[in-house]
């Protein structure tokens, strides 16, 4: 099963939309959806090597504007919802103070999240739930994903045949680290 699963996100990876399907992906991915565009970044950029650098562009600029929207729901949905159920809780106070710790290492949280399996969606509500400088979230953004998305892109573009060959070979075995990977990623944010 796995197997054509590969085979076919392969096959799609060279469809003439695969970039508008990567670009949806990667944009729901920074706000609402579980699943990170690596899933067809990596397939799209195996199957054809000379596009890696316009699939991480893709990624990254449509990864940007989606978490924009993350950012929106935070600061919209905590405007409406949060705060007045803090207020009428008499816990305000301590989500200002929340807010302004979480502001001091922003910076660092956005560039963490977005170049690492973190689930960068929660991030990006979170930085628009906690007021964090709208110049400081983009600019962030644009360095982390960026920095994840080329690097991606530039490992592959260099050493995709041999990447590919290992990855056809232990396909189980890749499933099962990146599942690992993305549910680790999921347990963090849940315990922390």
């Amino acid at each position: 099963m796995l197997r054509r699963l590969y085979d076919w996100t392969i096959r799609m990876a060279d469809h003439p939309r695969a970039l508008w399907v990567l670009g949806g992906v990667s944009f729901v991915e920074s706000s609402v959806f579980p699943i990170p565009p690596d899933v067809l970044m990596i397939p799209m950029i195996l199957a054809r090597p000379s596009r890696a650098w316009l699939v991480a562009l893709v990624a990254l600029v449509t990864s940007v504007l989606g978490g924009l929207l993350g950012y929106a729901i935070g600061a919209l949905a905590y405007e409406s919802i949060g705060q007045p159920i803090l207020e009428s809780l008499g816990k305000a106070d301590s989500m200002a103070e929340f807010n302004t710790r979480f502001n001091d290492v922003g910076f660092w949280a956005v560039l963490i999240a977005g170049m690492t399996p973190f689930p960068y969606k929660v991030i990006t509500i979170m930085s628009g739930w906690t007021g964090m400088p709208l110049a400081t979230f983009i600019a962030t953004s644009i360095l982390a994903r960026g920095l994840r998305f080329f690097i991606v892109a530039g490992l592959l573009w260099k050493f995709g045949a041999p990447v590919r060959d290992f990855i056809e070979r232990r396909l189980g075995l890749v499933t099962i680290v990146f599942i690992a990977l993305l549910f680790g990623g999921f347990y963090v944010v849940r315990h922390l």
